[in-house]
């Protein structure tokens, strides 16, 4: 199995992430994704499989990412990472064992897709048989239909969104934010005529948010 560059380190606990210690110049053309969902797994087994995939395909050991999250969790400093490297320039491929340990959700996993289309970054899943580089036509193939099913997805929830809110209409329920209290706007007009536009300042005069400054404002000015 292919070992680490010697340039590389380990940054320890957070988010048991390992990164490449000049990530912004390094020109390594493969990024290793692994995450776990919890400190007390390893991802040993990916790793292992991964790092064989790109042995045999000849390519120079990789710089490897990890994380030890839910894959629900929006903290993930190796994804973080990952990315930063990514934008970086010089990454040929992203590989990891499966889809789900890259994304959250179909939606954010779009996201990601998109990021490295745009960057011409090929994506590579070991174990599903997913390689989205141009010279292949069925991984390019697979992920329109994943980018579809993700549109979809976001089609879905913006529909739900919708009608979740028209429901509560019916319910006679009001939506955004509540009016302002009647004596709150007179004594905000009363404040900005005594110290003039600074909102800020109107607003720590009489102990009130800045917003609520500005929206009084703003329906004057109307």
């Amino acid at each position: 199995m292919p070992t680490p560059s010697a340039d590389s380190e380990d940054l320890g606990s957070v988010g048991r992430c390992t990164t490449h210690r000049q990530m912004n110049t390094t020109k390594n053309p493969t990024i290793v994704y692994l995450r776990v969902s919890t400190a007390e797994q390893e991802t040993d087994s990916q790793e292992d499989q991964v790092l064989e995939y790109c042995r045999v395909r000849g390519w120079q050991p990789p710089v490897i990412f990890r994380d030890a999250a839910s894959g629900a969790s929006s903290n993930r400093p190796g994804l973080e990472q990952m990315l930063a490297q990514v934008r970086a320039g010089g990454v040929h491929q992203v590989v990891t064992d499966k889809l789900d340990r890259l994304g959250r959700s179909l939606t954010h996993l779009a996201i990601i897709f998109g990021e490295l289309q745009m960057r011409n970054v090929a994506l590579i899943c070991t174990s599903q048989g997913i390689d989205t580089s141009k010279q292949n036509p069925v991984g390019q193939l697979q992920l329109g239909v994943l980018m579809a099913v993700a549109e979809f997805e976001r089609a879905l929830i913006k529909e739900r969104t919708l009608a979740g809110l028209e429901v509560t209409r019916k319910r006679g329920k009001r939506l955004g934010r509540p009016p302002l209290d009647q004596k709150v706007v007179g004594l905000i007009l009363a404040t900005a005529t005594r110290m003039g536009r600074h909102v800020r300042a109107i607003a720590r005069e009489i102990h009130a948010s800045p917003s609520s400054v500005c929206r009084v404002r703003a329906r004057v000015s109307r």
